[in-house]
This record gives C-alpha cells, structure tokens and sequence, in this order.
C-alpha cells in the first residue's frame, strides 16, 4: 500500500541536534526501518553505543566523525558510513557541523542504541 508522509516529527535530544524523522516508529509507525533527517552543530557529540541495528549515514553538508574499534573515520558531504549491529561507534560533527540522513534497520529505538552512560 503506498502511503504519503505529509512531514516529519522532530525528537527532542539533547545536546543541539535537531532530528526530523520520516519513517520510523515516532512519526509512521514502521519497525522495519527509520529514516531520519539531522542537523547537528559543530562541536556536537553523543555517547558510544553499541545499536542493535544497521545504520546507514548519508552526509549532505560538512562532515560527520565516527570512532569505532578500526579507528576514526570522518565522513565528508557526498560520502556514506555504514555500521553492522552490535559495532560500537561514536558520532560527532566536524568543524562546519553537518547534516545527514540516516537509515536504521531494523528502527531506531532509544531502547536499542544501547547507548553508554
């Protein structure tokens, strides 16, 4: 069945990030996969955690940061970073901030990021 999404729902998080998610369990009501718009500032980061998803991270503008075991990758506008469940990462923006879009399957969960304290 097609189904139009009219907008997003902005989830409130701290730390001056902005997320619009599209589809997901928040705005649509799909567990099968999120789809999400961020705006994050430069300077901004978040815990490690540990998803029991797979996210894909697409960049538009500036650049995002990702630490995991192999090391630190950062992501430019026009790249793509994907991370298998259960890898621990760590997100942060570059210098300019960045905005990216990312795709978890399955969705995104507070309960499933597994975020570190």
């Amino acid at each position: 069945m097609v189904r139009k999404i009219e907008g997003p729902t902005r989830v409130p998080v701290p730390g001056g990030k902005v997320i619009d998610e599209y589809v997901g369990r928040v705005n649509s009501g799909d567990e099968q996969v999120s789809i999400a718009h961020m705006v994050a500032p430069a300077g901004w980061s978040e815990p490690a955690q540990a998803p029991g998803f797979a996210e894909y991270t697409l960049v538009l503008k500036g650049s995002v940061v990702v630490e995991h075991e192999g090391g630190t990758t950062v992501v430019e506008a026009g790249q793509a970073f994907a991370s298998e469940p259960g890898e621990k990462i760590r997100y942060s923006a570059g210098p300019s901030g960045a905005e990216y879009v990312a795709v978890c399957l399955p969705a995104f969960s507070p309960e499933t990021a597994n975020r570190e304290e």
